[in-house]
């Protein structure tokens, strides 16, 4: 028994198994197993799933259709999910946007937008960074200009993830270019479909189509777009990058990926033992299962700390830095546990080979390296340290 959690948390993480193990389709479980990269209809049908279980929007409050959970069941939740290999959902529109319209939209936008969100009407991506905008955002140059009952956006967007799929972008856009750079700034929603905006594959190292290049060519938005106040998209934006960094540190799949390598170490056989009894290895995991277990803790007294505030503080900075470190390092340490069946990307894993499975090859080089991301989007670790430099230590 997991004595850390009550009675009821317990019979709550029971009811989550129950329901993983009946709704969640294997066919999408295996793909994420397997490191495959997952189509948009699989999405789509988890996305569905747990709708119409009132289990999707987690974060949200009871009033917007969220299922009231406490900061345990969050947790919870999010680590019997990630061990029973169901897909990450989506974030761009039920862990960034809604919360975005929950504090600063219009009960119009609320009306409209938050239901589409939940039933899968609207697939939402992120227009944030720009060529020359990435971590020092508040540089974007992308030009929002007033014209009678419309916003005419030009400029161009990067690193938009799955922006291919999207139906609808939420934009940072300068609406005032003389102001300073963080006081000019709107957020504005726009309407892929718009003529004048246009999407590029940016292709990644190992072939695939994750992130995307977006450029608006006189778009014309209405006005009724602009969420919050013109010229006030940057408090508005940084409050969606406090969500957004707490999805970023990923406490359930890190868990995940710790038992992963601790059983790839046992298959491993390096010097007629096992892997996990070199001296050297065994350390390296230990030392990150350490780290992890205080990162729990430290997730949990955050999410309590949100539920009391309403949303979460800027010590979402120290968990993106250290959740994405961990992350990384978990699977640099199942590479090195693969050895040489690491090196192929998807589709090239050898043939033949009975000791390791389709689920140990997902730790590719392919996953690797895309892995390496995460230390850099949502703000990089570096700029995240400046952020608790300046915010959290008042220095």
């Amino acid at each position: 028994m997991d004595l850390s959690y009550s009675k009821d948390d317990l019979a709550f993480r029971d009811e989550v198994r129950a329901f993983l193990s009946e709704k969640l389709p294997k066919e999408i479980s295996n793909a994420v197993r397997s490191g495959a990269e997952l189509t948009k209809a699989m999405t789509e049908e988890w996305h569905a799933i747990l709708n119409a279980r009132g289990w999707l929007a987690t974060i949200w409050p009871k009033e917007f259709g969220g299922p009231g959970w406490s900061p345990v069941q969050k947790h919870i939740f999010e680590e019997e999910c990630c061990r029973a290999y169901a897909p990450r959902i989506v974030p761009f529109g039920l862990n960034m946007l809604g919360p975005v319209l929950q504090k600063f939209g219009s009960k119009a936008q609320q009306d409209h937008y938050l239901p589409r969100i939940l039933d899968g009407t609207d697939w939402w991506c992120q227009g944030y960074s720009e060529p020359g905008a990435g971590s020092d955002l508040a540089s974007l140059k992308t030009r929002a200009d007033r014209d009678g009952d419309h916003w005419v956006i030009n400029g161009q967007k990067t690193w938009t993830t799955l922006g291919q799929h999207a139906d609808w972008i939420f934009c940072l856009c300068r609406t005032d270019p003389d102001a300073k750079k963080q006081e000019g700034i709107s957020f504005i929603l726009v309407d892929m479909a718009t003529p004048g905006v246009e999407v590029r594959p940016i292709r990644l190292i190992e072939g695939g189509h994750e992130v995307n290049e977006v450029f608006f060519t006189d778009v014309r938005v209405p006005i009724g777009n602009l969420v919050g106040e013109e010229n006030k998209g940057w408090t508005i934006a940084k409050y969606l990058l406090t969500h957004e960094r707490t999805g970023i540190a990923g406490v359930g799949f890190s868990i995940q990926a710790l038992e992963e390598v601790k059983a790839l170490a046992r298959k491993t056989r390096r010097g007629g033992r096992p892997l996990i009894e070199d001296p050297l290895f065994a350390a390296r995991i230990a030392q990150a299962e350490i780290d992890l277990e205080a990162m729990k803790i430290t997730n949990l007294r955050m999410l309590f700390k949100a539920q009391e505030q309403g949303a979460p503080g800027p010590e979402t900075s120290l968990l993106k830095i250290k959740g994405t470190v961990i992350h990384q390092e978990l699977k640099d340490l199942a590479r090195r546990a693969l050895g040489p069946v690491a090196a192929p990307f998807p589709g090239h894993v050898s043939e033949g080979n009975l000791m390791f499975g389709p689920e140990d090859t997902a730790h590719n080089a392919a996953r690797y390296f895309n892995n390496r991301k995460t230390s850099i989007f949502g703000g990089s670790n570096e700029i995240q340290r400046n952020i608790v430099t300046k915010t959290m230590l008042e220095l």
